[in-house]
């Protein structure tokens, strides 16, 4: 389990984050919704121990997230952000072959094992034919599938993404939602912050809602996104529809006030 217990955090002084408490179920896709501003990105960044909270602490399976080593923690936790920088000229190879490095020790070459993840990483993100390419001549979308990727091959018990849909067309965000499902079928945590209500309805077996810096209700899609509740934190009305596959969907229908 990977939990938040009663977090605090400021930004420049600003409060981001105010008392949160968490649970992220494993082997489960958890979405992490809400308004800009609501604190989801400080929530994650505290989650994969990017950000030290003022009050509170993150516990990974019992343990405090802080106490643990880099390495153990590198291997445990994969982290993809929400901007796509490259800072280096390197192909989508060796980038996705970056992911493997916690699994590596000190000087020693890739395994077979290394070599299968990564080959995985890139078929499932399909970037087979952009293996060779250099990093930063590719598109926002494209750099932002080669870094899922990377995460992807460092195979984590918890792949946490910072809106992984951002700059992808619908194709590749479908791609994308089925790859985090089958991280998760394989046994991963995964959370991901979405803004998109009826994805986060759709992929997602838990879902956080945060409003303010706190969190407004944690549980099923069914119970969270009650209209009454969107209405309240989103200020838009919305209402259910029946998909093709037979699955309901969430569509907003009017923007309140």
């Amino acid at each position: 389990m990977l939990a938040a217990d009663h977090l605090a955090l400021a930004l420049g002084g600003t409060p981001v984050l105010a008392d949160v408490s968490v649970a992220l179920p494993p082997g489960r896709v958890t979405a992490i919704i809400g308004p800009n501003g609501a604190g989801k990105s400080s929530l994650l960044a505290c989650l994969a121990g990017l950000s030290a909270p003022e009050a509170g602490q993150v516990m990974l399976d019992g343990r405090p997230l802080a106490a643990l080593p880099p390495a153990d923690r590198a291997r445990r936790i994969g982290f993809l952000p929400q901007v796509a920088e490259v800072n280096w000229e390197i192909d989508v190879a060796t980038l996705v072959a970056l992911g493997r490095l916690p699994h590596r020790r000190g000087w020693a070459g890739p395994s077979p094992a290394d070599a299968a993840a990564i080959a995985a990483a890139i078929a499932a993100t399909d970037l087979a034919g952009l293996a060779g390419r250099v990093v930063n001549s590719l598109s926002g979308g494209e750099r932002a599938r080669a870094l899922l990727a990377r995460v992807l091959a460092g195979q984590p018990h918890w792949l946490l993404a910072d809106e992984p849909l951002a700059n992808l067309d619908p194709a590749h965000q479908w791609d994308t939602l089925a790859c985090l499902r089958a991280a998760a079928a394989a046994g991963a945590g995964v959370a991901i912050v979405l803004h998109d209500l009826a994805h986060a309805a759709r992929i997602a077996d838990h879902l956080v809602l945060m409003a303010a810096g706190r969190v407004v209700a944690a549980g099923p899609p069914e119970t969270v996104l009650t209209p009454e509740r969107i209405a309240d934190v989103y200020g838009v009305t919305t209402a259910r529809v029946a998909l093709p596959d037979g699955s309901a969907g969430l569509v907003i229908t009017g923007r309140l006030g």
